[in-house]
């Protein structure tokens, strides 16, 4: 069955960095574009960063420049690098999946994992 692990959150001052990681299994990686989801407190969900297979990426407004995601496809992980974090920057950060519909950051997604707090004070 499909798992995504999330790993890597915690908390950090503002002007920090973190590096988050998500282990997934169960269905073949590279068929898949990989998403960083956020839920933040009163909001809604949003997309933060997508990867395709070969490489292209999407990031939010708010995450350019500040945020990188990557993808180590032999090891079927996805990654997402912080910096400069912001306390608005503060949510539950939740690896997605999905087959279908292009490197997008709106929409639903496929599959999710259980997501890994990010605080920034």
């Amino acid at each position: 069955h499909v798992q995504l692990v999330e790993s890597g959150g915690g908390s950090v001052q503002a002007g920090g960095s973190l590096r988050l990681s998500c282990a997934a299994s169960g269905f073949t990686f590279s068929d898949y574009y990989m998403s960083w989801v956020r839920q933040r407190p009163g909001k809604e969900r949003e997309g933060v960063a997508t990867i395709s297979s070969d490489g292209r990426t999407k990031y939010i407004d708010s995450a350019k420049g500040r945020f990188s995601i990557t993808h180590d496809k032999a090891k079927n992980t996805l990654f997402l690098e912080m910096r400069s974090l912001k306390e608005d920057d503060s949510a539950t950060y939740i690896c997605a999946a999905e087959m279908f519909g292009g490197c997008r950051l709106e929409g639903g997604w496929g599959y999710y994992g259980q997501g890994t707090q990010v605080t920034v004070s």
